[in-house]
């Protein structure tokens, strides 16, 4: 259960990650194609672990995949962000977030013929942080729109793809190399949609002439954490069985546990970035949806 340990390790990175993100895109980069472009081009710096751990060709469906995950993986990042721009983040993102695992387990049952399938109580456990997740982050009166719900469903299918072609990756190559090919695949989307296109072409450069220092060492310092999450996140598929990655992506509850705690820290700092208001039937929501996460990381401990 190494993988378990990995995965929660990633989330709780994440979960500081994103608060950052939302800051980020409430002003200093609040386009999300810029926003995509830049964390997709930073792919570049997985070139500069090679001479450490060697780097191979595998086959050309193999090159295909890998540089397919990668891309998109960025390409979804926009949809994600596309999503946070546009509509609030307490629909957007627990949508995105049930549809994932949904998804996931989806394809992977029709890619792999209905091979790979959950246990019983493996399945209880994947429902049980499903629901938490939803119910952690869902708000009184904050149904989403069908606007919303296409824009999320893109995002969500297209990660799920990404991570399931992630998982296929590993099972035919060791882990840095395969990481190393699917990071070329989200630098060669970033660089071919988003600055190949003359009118993102200009955008992006117009954001460049106002990227002020502090928001250039805010975005690289939450970069720089991300990209760690994104090792630890990667290593967790590359160690868990195919049929469970439907439940590492149901996981992201523990991320949004770990949110709900660093905005109660942050919250007297950033009072109108992570508002939120609280009332016994708040408290109440919250505390049920922490007992059904905790109920699933039981069972999958226990099991």
């Amino acid at each position: 259960m190494l993988w378990l340990v990995v995965i929660t390790s990633a989330y709780l990175i994440l979960a500081g990650v994103f608060l950052v993100n939302k800051y980020l895109l409430a002003g200093p980069l609040s386009s999300p194609k810029v926003f995509a472009f830049y964390v997709g081009t930073l792919g570049v710096l997985a070139l500069l672990i090679i001479p450490f751990v060697g780097f191979s060709a595998p086959s050309f469906f193999q090159v295909f995949l890998s540089l397919a995950a990668g891309a998109l993986f960025v390409y979804a990042l926009f949809w994600q962000y596309k999503a946070i721009r546009l509509f609030e983040v307490s629909r957007a993102i627990p949508a995105i977030g049930a549809l994932i695992p949904l998804f996931t387990f989806g394809l992977i049952y029709l890619f792999s013929a209905g091979k790979e399938t959950l246990t019983f109580l493996e399945i209880i456990a994947f429902i049980l942080l499903i629901f938490g997740s939803v119910l952690i982050t869902l708000k009184k009166g904050k149904l989403i729109t069908l606007r919303e719900m296409q824009i999320v469903a893109i995002a969500a299918f297209l990660f799920s793809l990404s991570f399931v072609f992630t998982k296929y990756v590993y099972l035919e190559q060791s882990f840095w190399p395969g990481f190393v090919w699917m990071r070329i695949g989200g630098v060669l989307v970033a660089i071919c949609f988003f600055l190949f296109f003359k009118e993102v072409k200009a955008e992006i450069f117009k954001k460049q002439a106002g990227f002020k220092p502090k928001t250039a060492i805010i975005f690289l310092i939450s970069q720089a954490m991300g990209a760690i999450a994104f090792v630890l996140q990667n290593w967790a598929i590359f160690l868990a069985p195919l049929a469970f990655l439907a439940i590492i992506n149901a996981l992201q509850g523990v991320q949004y546990v770990f949110l709900l705690v660093f905005a109660a820290l942050f919250s007297f700092k950033f009072p109108e970035l992570l508002k939120e208001q609280i009332s016994r039937e708040v408290i109440l929501q919250k505390i049920v949806a922490i007992l059904l996460i905790g109920g699933g990381l039981l069972v999958l401990t226990l099991k």
